[in-house]
């Protein structure tokens, strides 16, 4: 163990990275040490963090950089991971601004993990947004575009919604210390920082963004993000609203939500989008429910969650790399040419699909675990449900029509070695998750008793699984994919950005059209006039005024200078005079 006074923040290895990528970009060997360096060294950092660190005072406010705890350390510990899987993943990539965004997305996500007080959670917070908007534009693709701005514009949403929360928390209290709020003291300012919050978990019905923005990313960029805006959100939620009834409530509904998408999704990266709903809604669920064990629950759903999701972005990216495509309906047959991303697929899509020996088992059912214990009834039946659809969308759906059903004879070879290896190392530890669930317990942040691995269990899971895989063999021919477009609740605000286009296009323009010509016609005219009258008034009235007072005094010095001759004994008859006059004008009044 380090001494607790030489280390770095681990974000700031991203952030140096970040500066020193641009460098070497002549020298791509030097280039692809630090990308796999950097992560390294933020992984090996982590494991030597004081309790607290990076205090400080900037215009009256205590900032805390570094605030370490269990809750934050299992969040550190698969962000730097995922972080290092990623690296590997994206080796193979040539543009240097690309691996730069990445750096700073990792760096906001660490920087907001560690944050002890609002403000300093506000900076990485935004700095996430503005350096993730990048892995999207990256793609330079028209949609692409599009959905980056619109992602954009709805976390800058969200971030102004959070920081009018984090003022009038402000205002209130006059603390920033960013803690546990209880539900009783609860005020408006702590409910727009939930609604902040929210955003970025992708809770219904500020969701959207999502599937809108995910499946538009790089092939890389994508495997990045679904690791952490969203579970980042799931952290801040576990700190700071723990126990709120809302969202468990919102939580179960979004594990329901997303599947529903994600069965009549044709689109393979956005089935996995909508998945990141749902999963992330098991988490939530479990931060609502509040208990020592739903808590647990959701933190380590919240890192097997990152480690099977990004596996199945990284199969699903390695097809859309080698062939160009991502539909459903276009794909089919390529188990032949991509066996090894097929095999890695079906390890993440199980996984999800909570398999015994992977980690969705052992981290999902602790969460319906906790629902059960604190007799959720409704809950514990919402969370199970998701699980069929889960399993009947990723687990069966997904990896059939890509790699098996009818061949489309699009033409494809393995992904490069680098991805092939990031692959290899999320699927092993989706294995060494479920063989060995103590690694990940041991990380929680309350003292875990759960055993997942109880006949009931056991024998619960592989029965639903059973009937669900039964479930597609019956209904097949009903769950192919046809080429088209869901909506969501993104159609209001695509039509409402165009009917506000249309609106400033239209008649804002002709109005302010038709107000330029009245100015240039009337308004113009009238300035001239009014700018003659007040020149000639200048000229004649204020300048006669002022001249004629100064020669009025030129001339009255003249007549007073006459009056000095010089001569003693005329001033002194001139006084006396002058005295004289006085005394007279005093008696006779």
């Amino acid at each position: 163990m380090l001494s607790s006074t030489i280390f770095l923040h681990p974000a700031s290895y991203f952030i140096i990275g970040a500066f020193l990528l641009p460098l070497f970009s002549r020298v791509k060997i030097a280039q692809k040490v630090i990308i796999l360096i950097v992560p390294l060294l933020a992984f090996w950092q982590i494991h030597a963090l004081p309790e607290s660190f990076g205090v400080c005072h900037l215009m009256g406010f205590e900032l805390t950089f570094g605030r370490v705890d269990k809750l934050t350390y299992v969040f550190l510990h698969v962000f730097t991971l995922m972080a290092l899987i990623g690296a590997v993943y994206c080796l193979h990539v040539k543009e240097t601004g690309h691996h730069i965004a990445a750096f700073l997305y990792v760096a906001g996500s660490l920087g907001t993990t560690l944050a002890g007080d609002y403000l300093t959670i506000f900076i990485f917070w935004e700095l996430m947004a503005f350096a993730s908007v990048f892995l999207i534009w990256y793609r330079k693709k028209k949609r692409s575009i599009e959905a980056g701005y619109r992602y954009l514009l709805v976390h800058t949403a969200g971030g102004l919604i959070l920081l009018a929360g984090i003022f009038l928390r402000y205002q209130n209290c006059h603390d920033l210390t960013f803690d546990r709020i209880l539900v009783e003291g609860a005020t408006t300012a702590d409910y727009l920082i939930m609604v902040g919050f929210m955003l970025n978990a992708a809770v219904p019905p500020i969701h959207a963004w999502l599937p809108d923005a995910y499946p538009e990313a790089t092939v890389c960029g994508a495997v990045f993000m679904c690791a952490f805006t969203t579970k980042t959100a799931v952290y801040v939620l576990a700190r700071a609203f723990p126990g709120f009834e809302m969202l468990a409530i919102m939580g179960a509904i979004m594990t329901l939500y997303g599947v529903g998408y994600a069965v009549i999704e044709n689109d393979a990266r956005r089935i996995l989008a909508y998945h990141i709903v749902s999963q992330v809604g098991y988490m939530v669920c479990g931060i609502g429910i509040g208990t020592a064990l739903a808590i647990n629950g959701a933190c380590a759903h919240a890192y097997a969650h990152i480690l099977y999701k990004a596996l199945l972005f990284m199969g699903v990216g390695a097809v859309l790399e080698m062939t160009g495509k991502s539909k459903l309906n276009e794909l089919g047959g390529l188990y032949k040419r991509m066996p090894v991303a097929l095999f890695f697929t079906v390890i993440g899509g199980i996984a999800i699909s909570g398999f015994p020996l992977t980690s969705g088992f052992i981290s999902k059912s602790m969460i319906i675990a906790g629902a059960g214990a604190d007799h959720r009834v409704i809950l514990m039946l919402m969370l199970s449900l998701a699980a069929v659809g889960t399993f009947l969308s990723v687990g069966i759906k997904l990896p059939y029509f890509i790699w098996f059903g009818k061949d489309s004879g699009v033409k494809a070879k393995e992904a490069p070695w680098n991805m092939n290896l990031a692959m290899a190392g999320a699927a092993f530890m989706c294995i060494f998750l479920g063989i060995y669930p103590e690694y990940l317990y041991r990380m929680l942040p309350f003292a875990c008793d759960y055993h997942p691995y109880t006949a009931y269990h056991v024998s619960e899971t592989l029965q639903i699984l059973g009937f669900t895989g039964l479930g597609f063999y019956l209904m097949v021919k009903y769950l192919h994919p046809d080429p088209k477009s869901n909506l969501d609740v993104d159609w209001f605000y695509r039509k409402g950005s165009l009917a506000f286009m249309w609106c400033a296009c239209k008649p804002i323009s002709i109005a302010n059209d038709w107000i330029g010509e009245v100015y240039r016609t009337v308004g113009l005219r009238f300035t001239m006039l009014v700018a003659k009258a007040l020149s000639w008034f200048d000229w004649e009235g204020i300048d006669w005024a002022v001249d004629g007072s100064a020669k009025g005094v030129v001339k009255g010095g003249d007549q007073v200078r006459a009056l000095q001759t010089g001569k003693i004994q005329q001033y002194i008859g001139g006084a006396v005079a002058a005295l004289m006059i006085v005394l007279l004008v005093i008696v006779f009044l």
